[in-house]
């Protein structure tokens, strides 16, 4: 019995091994987030998601191959926030050729170790306003102040150097690769992502005491996914000012010609996928209002005719509200110049033609109503009546005299339900009687 009980334990053994092999006895693995672009909320939601699955998945560390202008430090926080409250080590690796600028420089530092290629440089972190100058005054103080401390103390909680991300931020300081490694900024300098996790396993961290075991690791790669870059490529400022542009432009056609369809329908797509730009970036509101009032000025000049007065202010609106629109976010989510101003002539140019065409419907004779009798030809009937148009109206002349039947006259003006006529000429051989326009008539 006591036999029998042994190998049933010592075969629930061999299959818990068994089971268990991959996970204990596989190959261990890091996981490479690349991240090339600048730091906003879709961005951030990006990384954020990336090493929670790295740690779910049983990475040996998690890798952030940095290249980044910058960005939004409300996203910049909740990135580093991340980095650091992770089980597993987090490594930033800045490639050759790429930077860790601004708000980079906080997710360089907050890792557990931070390293950088040949031809690659980190810094210049200096706070700025919303017209991408620097702040001035005590505001400038404060906000300068703030950033300063926290980047010494992630500097400093992880053994780098203090000083030097001070003058990160209040001198915009910039160091190459071996600059940075020098003065004790990074921790490794690396060709190469595979030789940098050979160089440095077996490291401890700062401060969370991590070994790392990366030599020998496979790289997992981790790239955006399609639905995250089409996010991510929503909030340009450029083409978020476009978009805006082509939805109030649709809207604007089909409320001043209903029934296209296909204007409206373009309008309002364009105007929601602006709407989540808009909702993402910081904006300026007066932009946004003067955006708004050059689409009103647009629309006004169809009904109010200015000569393209309206139209010119509406393009002059437009570059001002796109050029303050994105202000608030700092010169990484400037709208191009070229763009705007390119955006601005087309408009006013689709709108100059859309305004010559309604001067030339303005300038055309009447065709409807009893208006557009004026200057026809009608003939005079047997009755004294004018038969023209396909109707009969009562008729006197002009000069008072009594009209002859079977003439041509021509209409000058509408009095009371009545024609004034002159007549075109005489009845002529050929011309048809009085008689035989009556039987015509009746036929």
């Amino acid at each position: 019995m006591a036999e029998r009980l042994v190998r049933v334990l010592t075969l629930g053994a061999a299959i818990f091994v068994l089971g268990a092999a991959p996970a204990f006895g596989g190959r261990p693995f890091v996981r490479a987030i690349s991240f090339s672009t600048d730091v906003n909320p879709v961005s951030a939601d990006y990384v954020t998601g990336a090493l929670e699955n790295a740690t779910r998945d049983g990475a040996v560390a998690a890798v952030i191959v940095l290249d980044t202008p910058g960005g939004l430090s409300d996203s910049m926080r909740e990135i580093f926030k991340a980095e650091l409250d992770s089980k597993i080590p987090v490594i930033v690796y800045v490639p050759t050729g790429a930077r860790a600028a601004s708000a980079g420089v906080w997710i360089a530092q907050a890792a557990d170790l931070v390293a950088m290629a040949p031809a690659s440089n980190i810094g210049s972190s200096t706070p700025i306003n919303i017209g991408g100058g620097n702040i001035a005054s005590d505001e400038r103080r404060k906000t300068v102040n703030d950033a300063a401390a926290s980047l010494r103390e992630l500097a400093g909680t992880h053994g780098r150097n203090i000083a030097w991300a001070d003058a990160a931020v209040r001198k915009a300081s910039n160091l190459t690769a071996e600059e940075a490694l020098r003065r004790n900024v990074i921790d490794a300098v690396s060709p190469s992502l595979r030789a940098l996790l050979k160089q440095v396993d077996g490291v401890r961290t700062k401060p969370k005491k991590l070994l790392l075991r990366t030599a020998g690791a496979s790289i997992e790669n981790v790239h955006m996914s399609a639905w995250q870059n089409f996010l991510n490529t929503l909030i340009d400022p450029t083409l978020i000012t476009i978009l805006l542009s082509i939805g109030m432009l649709g809207i604007t056609v089909e409320l001043f010609a209903p029934g296209h369809i296909l204007p409206g329908t373009v309008g309002v797509i364009s105007l929601i996928f602006a709407l989540f730009g808009l909702s993402v970036l910081p904006i300026n509101w007066a932009g946004l209002a003067l955006m708004l009032l050059a689409f009103a000025f647009f629309g006004a000049d169809l009904i109010v005719l200015t000569h393209g007065a309206l139209t010119l202010a509406g393009a002059v609106c437009l570059v001002l509200g796109g050029a303050l629109l994105f202000s608030p976010s700092g010169p990484v989510y400037s709208v191009s110049l070229p763009v705007l101003l390119g955006v601005a002539a087309t408009l006013a140019l689709i709108l100059g033609f859309a305004l010559a065409k309604v001067v030339q419907v303005r300038r055309r004779p009447t065709t409807t109503g009893v208006v557009s009798l004026i200057g026809r030809i009608g003939i005079v009937r047997s009755s004294g009546m004018v038969f023209v148009n396909g109707e009969l109206w009562r008729a006197e002349m002009a000069d008072g005299n009594a009209p002859v039947p079977g003439s041509r006259v021509s209409i000058e003006a509408i009095e009371e339900m009545k024609l004034v006529v002159r007549v075109e000429n005489s009845p002529r051989d050929g011309d048809l009687s009085a008689s035989s326009i009556d039987d015509h008539a009746s036929a």
